[in-house]
């Protein structure tokens, strides 16, 4: 019987504890500061620095997709020469032909491989980059305005954020003018 009654108060303190937990954690934030979101891939993407290397990063990738071009005009070129002088070759040269062929397929498959994996590096290490001294610039910001907590904003997951409550481009701003793109102090990415 104690058992019992100890069962049932417990579990009707916890249903309290429940209803009061929403309210509570409301006026905690009132009382301590503003909770405010930030979209990173909007503020990596629209802050000069992002803007600048970004665009470094695709004028590369537009260097390797001449360069794969090249490459494929290569192949088919050769796939061509076999189609039209297959039958006229002798078999060690068709035979020649073909090698020429499979090795060239698979310096394609190589390099895009190769270039993908470059790609992936040099955005990732551009993002971590800029990631790293945004969270400064939050950091910073934040405790200028006595915010309580800046959140990430992410589309996939959140469904929508006040648009009063999205500072990204504050910390845009703010990332500007703490890192100017032309600076010197400027350290190196090394993508």
């Amino acid at each position: 019987m104690i058992r019992l009654l100890s069962r049932i108060l417990f579990a009707a303190l916890g249903m309290c504890l429940i209803c009061v937990s929403p309210i509570a954690a409301q006026n905690a934030t009132a009382q301590t500061g503003k909770i405010v979101w930030i979209n990173m891939e909007t503020a990596i993407l629209s802050c000069d620095e992002g803007k600048k290397e970004f665009a470094d990063i695709q004028k590369f990738v537009e260097g390797k997709s001449a360069d794969l071009d090249t490459m494929r005009k290569d192949y088919e070129s050769l796939k061509n020469q076999l189609s039209v002088q297959g039958s006229k070759l002798t078999d060690e040269a068709r035979a020649e032909l073909q090698y020429q062929i499979t090795t060239k397929e698979t310096q394609i498959q190589r390099f895009q491989q190769d270039t993908q994996a470059e790609i992936n590096n040099k955005r990732d290490r551009v993002t971590n980059y800029i990631i790293k001294r945004l969270q400064l610039v939050v950091d910073k910001l934040a405790r200028e305005k006595g915010l309580a907590a800046v959140l990430v904003f992410e589309p996939n997951r959140d469904a929508w954020v006040d648009q009063t409550l999205d500072i990204t481009e504050e910390m845009v701003k703010a990332y500007n003018a703490t890192y100017p793109v032309g600076s010197a102090a400027k350290e190196p990415i090394n993508p």
